[in-house]
């Protein structure tokens, strides 16, 4: 048998003296140790001032089976917490110069998921119910066995499998048919979803990239509640509807008299949101001289209403979005690159509805059944207008497959929604356009820009040139269609 390290012999020794007739850690029950299963090398960290301590607590846990570190000092504990992630910390409640209460409460605020025990020759009931409320999830008392700490971290072992098995079940009800409000489970919205989970724990500015239609505001609430500070105001601000010279008063506030009508001083919307998250939607909308001033509000985090001299600090995270180009906007001047890279710290992209139409089906459920809530009547799609549905590019993505079904649900007088009782635009693309099987592994090469010009020109033309009824058939906005129709030149 191998000869016990001095330390874990000092160790034993001292154990001894302080409890006599205890059994104790010693090298032979090292040597015949089985691992704890399921462990999978969780990274534990042991606390103590006791080198004695800290080595043979370590070889025992590294013999169960962990990957194991020590620290001598708060100092030495928060330096490895940070640079390392770790799963379980052994704390000694009696460190010198300092209360293991403190130590404990600063793991917790560090990481709040690892599991910490408590080591202490001073237990007493007090301090045990203590250093539970103030988070510990178990503690040992000073001299132990090796039974006692086999149990204590098998029982760690097991709870921490418990809560990833738990995290992971909820992600799976999350993707199954989608991530909150969100609805998809095509490839780019299952890596659209993982990108949510980790920007909605960041604090860091978003710039949410997608097509008119495909759901940006949607994906901004499911930042912004999947994440610590669901309970705060979550603001959205529509860039492209408010009038330009409303628009800084309506951010940043007034003061009294500070324009004609000012009767009392108001709150800007950045003000209101404290502590919660503004979505600015069609932030490429906004002109540029505001533009510099919400550049000064994210650097120095404090802004200055209309008409006021005094700063006002502020706490908001910014999520914005657009369907526009930003580079080729900076290229051209009309946005200002600073704020660009300001915004552009995380970057999301919301695939349009073409590239994921085998969520259509889901997509077309979900919407009937939300339908079916308010009218009480459950309707279906037929087979046909399901192959159409799928056939069609959806220039309007999302949007425009909501208008579709919602429209067709009113005009139908049956349970089943057939092809004569969706919209216009899709029964010219029927009639015009056979019918070919889709592939819905995979979104093709075409010329998508072309796709969405022939869609607008031929709903216009179809509509004898309202553009307004165009716009909504459409499933966009006015102004995105007359932008878009300035781009192609045309006279329509």
């Amino acid at each position: 048998m191998q000869t016990a390290p001095a330390f874990i012999r000092e160790y034993i020794e001292k154990s001894s003296r302080l409890e006599e007739g205890l059994a104790v850690i010693t090298a032979e029950t090292i040597s015949v140790v089985e691992p704890i299963a399921d462990t999978n090398l969780l990274n534990l960290l042991i606390v103590d001032d006791e080198r004695a301590v800290r080595e043979s607590c370590r070889e025992v846990a590294m013999a169960l089976g962990f990957n194991s570190q020590i620290a001598d000092s708060p100092e030495h504990c928060y330096r490895v917490l940070d640079a390392t992630n770790v799963d379980v910390v052994l704390l000694d409640l009696r460190l010198p110069g300092t209360n293991g209460m403190e130590v404990l409460h600063e793991i917790k605020r560090r990481r709040p998921d690892t599991v910490v025990v408590i080591m202490t020759g001073y237990a007493t009931v007090q301090s045990a119910v203590q250093a539970m409320k103030a988070g510990a999830y178990d503690y040992v008392t000073k001299p132990f066995s090796f039974d006692e700490l086999r149990l204590v971290l098998d029982r760690v072992t097991a709870h921490l499998k418990l809560a990833t098995e738990n995290r992971l079940l909820r992600e799976q009800v999350k993707s199954k048919h989608g991530f909150g409000a969100m609805v998809g489970q095509a490839p780019e919205m299952d890596k659209l979803y993982r990108i949510i989970a980790k920007a909605a724990h960041s604090t860091h500015p978003v710039l949410i990239l997608g097509e008119s239609g495909t759901g940006k505001e949607l994906v901004a609430r499911s930042i912004h509640y999947s994440g610590p500070f669901r309970d705060m105001p979550f603001i959205p601000v529509d860039c492209g509807s408010l009038v330009p010279t409303l628009i800084e008063s309506e951010l940043f506030g007034y003061v009294k008299g500070a324009f004609t009508g000012a009767v009392r001083a108001k709150d800007g919307l950045m003000a209101a949101a404290e502590g919660g998250t503004v979505f600015l939607d069609e932030v490429a909308e906004l002109p540029v001289d505001l533009q510099s001033k919400l550049l000064r509000a994210l650097q120095e985090k404090e802004i200055r209403p209309v008409g006021g001299t005094r700063a006002i600090p502020i706490n908001v995270r910014i999520l914005a979005a657009t369907n526009c180009d930003l580079e080729s906007a900076v290229q051209e001047g009309t946005f200002r690159r600073d704020l660009y890279f300001r915004l552009n710290v995380l970057t999301l992209r919301v695939p349009p509805l073409r590239e994921r139409k085998q969520d259509i089906p889901l997509l077309a459920g979900h919407i009937l059944e939300r339908v079916a809530r308010t009218t009480g009547v459950q309707r279906n799609v037929s087979d046909d207008a399901l192959k159409l549905m799928l056939n069609y590019e959806w220039p309007g993505n999302v949007r425009e497959l909501e208008n579709c079904l919602e429209r067709a649900c009113a005009l139908t007088s049956g349970p089943t929604i057939h092809i004569a009782d969706l919209p216009t635009a899709l029964q010219s693309f029927h009639t015009q356009t056979p019918v070919v099987p889709v592939n819905l592994e995979s979104s093709g090469i075409a010329q998508l820009a072309d796709l969405e010009k022939r869609a607008i020109l031929h709903a216009i033309t179809i509509l004898n040139g309202d553009k307004l009824e165009a716009a909504r058939q459409l499933g966009i906005g006015k102004t995105t269609l007359y932008r878009k129709l300035k781009e192609y030149g045309s006279v329509v």
